[in-house]
């Protein structure tokens, strides 16, 4: 009798075992070409720094799509425009979620910000927001002055001290002041950062800087406990308990400057103050909480990515003097030296918009896009793709395809003269594409047009030495620079015309 209920038992097991491995491998069968993985780590041993260049030499060998275990979570990287058209055309809303991590759920609040809320009628309620209320080109039109302001600030602070000749300067810090206090005044009205904190005390804006500073080392992106559950469970490194403090301390801060505009007895023209005004009438759509989320997704989004690409182009400019050249005899011809630069004047600038392209071309900000995670199973290329699978698009990859583009390594603005060279949309994503592309980009646009055209107009750029500018990326969630810009520069004429008064 023991016997029987000893095969019964191994019966049962043997009949869980098919089934099982049937259920799996359905649900998994025809999946695109992948590494041979481990246990527990999946592929997460072959993730070296740079990631788009890891994701990039490994689509050479699998192809053009291929998937990717990190750890227990099932990843997709897409490495060609054809395939990135698939995601966000008929795949868009399949793909339009976002992974939860243990970041995101301690800095956008629980993955309720726009950037990472999960797609549905709370992200559409923000999309709606920031298309509307705070991104529109009404919106944008009325702080062109705090971008004037600010870009004649940075203007005024690297001509101080300069002699006759060239003068050797640290750029990456003062492009960084000029898109915090840019973004803040738009925000609050405030700036926290350079010597002028205007409308800030000296300890609010220490207390801001370093809450920044914090959220920066920890950026968005994701770490090994959201793909090894082990991990997340010890908190080997205390990271849990970190990101709950530095969330806190965000929080704090952002209710701090509402409550301070709630208070005051007229409004201003900030976000703050616009949102509070449909706050009256709208209240369950414009929550404290929803205008934190949109000061947070403001700090993130439009900071450092702008930042960054000025000083790729800059980087680009002095190892192509002859680009300089020609940007600067463009600058002279339609705007001239009795005047600074104006956004008006940026439609104007043909050749500078091309250079712009090209750099975030070579170099964008975000060269793997951020993640999208699929509702529900869908095919990408013929393959299977599961739900809740991770999906990158390599936009660094497509954007330096050979296929799409002729020296695709080479900087050649040119190549942006003639509309019809490459009419592929996909072909050049910076901002991303579909329903969850970034809706600050033309912010963006304006913000570095602005900024590199002043630079170039009001200054002449040599290198340090002989050699060329080490264009050398990082190795964090954004693309910026290994070693910060260094540059040699000379005041040129209209310094003296503009500041001298």
């Amino acid at each position: 009798m023991m016997e029987l209920s000893y095969y019964n038992s191994l019966l049962l097991l043997l009949v869980v075992f098919i089934t099982s491995y049937k259920l799996f491998t359905k649900r998994f069968k025809n999946l695109p070409p992948s590494p041979p993985s481990l246990p527990l780590i999946g592929n997460l041993h072959l993730l070296k720094p740079p990631v788009f260049r890891t994701f990039y030499g490994l689509s050479q060998k699998y192809g053009p799509i291929f998937s990717f275990r990190l750890g227990s979570q099932l990843s997709v990287v897409v490495s060609s425009a054809s395939l990135a058209e698939e995601c966000f055309t008929k795949n868009d809303i399949v793909l339009a979620n976002r992974l939860r991590s243990l970041k995101t759920k301690h800095l956008t609040y629980n993955n309720t910000v726009v950037i990472t809320s999960p797609y549905g009628d709370h992200w559409r309620n923000l999309r709606r927001i920031c298309s509307l209320e705070i991104l529109s080109t009404q919106r944008l039109n009325s702080f062109t002055g705090i971008r004037r302001d600010e870009t004649a600030r940075l203007i005024r602070s690297l001509s101080q001290g300069l002699g006759e000749g060239f003068t050797r300067v640290e750029v990456r810090s003062k492009l960084t002041e000029l898109t915090f206090n840019t973004i803040m005044r738009m925000v609050s009205g405030k700036r926290y950062y350079g010597e002028e904190c205007d409308g800030t005390s000296a300890e609010e804006a220490k207390k801001f800087r370093d809450v920044m500073d914090d959220m920066a080392k920890f950026g968005l992106s994701s770490n090994l406990g959201d793909f090894v559950p082990v991990v997340r469970w010890f908190d080997f490194s205390g990271d849990n308990r970190k990101l709950q403090m530095i969330g806190e301390k965000m929080d704090a801060l952002f209710q701090g400057l509402i409550d301070e505009h709630r208070s005051k007895k007229e409004s201003s023209n900030t976000m703050i103050d616009h949102l509070l005004s449909f706050q009256e009438s709208q209240p369950e759509y414009y929550t404290d909480q929803i205008i934190k989320g949109l000061i947070m997704a403001m700090m993130v989004a439009g900071t450092e990515t702008s930042a960054i690409t000025i000083e790729w182009a800059l980087s680009n400019l002095l190892n192509h003097p002859q680009v300089l050249e020609k940007a600067r005899m463009e600058l002279d011809t339609h705007v001239g030296q009795e005047r600074l630069l104006e956004e008006d004047d940026l439609t104007k600038l043909t050749y500078l918009h091309n250079i712009i392209s090209e750099t975030l071309r070579l170099y964008p900000a975000a060269p793997m896009l951020l993640p999208h995670l699929s509702a529900q199973d869908c095919t990408l290329g013929g393959y299977h793709v599961p739900r809740n699978t991770l999906v990158f698009v390599n936009a660094w990859a497509i954007h330096r395809d050979p296929d799409l583009w002729a020296q695709s390594s080479t900087f050649m603005p040119q190549r942006f003269a003639n509309p019809e060279a490459n009419n592929n949309p996909y072909a050049l994503m910076p901002f991303g594409m579909g329903r969850r592309a970034c809706p600050g980009s033309g912010l963006a646009q304006r913000t570095v047009g602005l900024t590199l055209g002043s630079l170039i107009q009001c200054f002449d750029w040599n290198r340090i030495g002989e050699e060329e500018v080490d264009m050398t990326e990082g190795h964090g969630t954004l693309m910026s620079k290994a070693i910060p810009l260094e540059a040699q520069c000379k005041a040129r004429p209209i310094i003296t015309k503009i500041f001298s008064q």
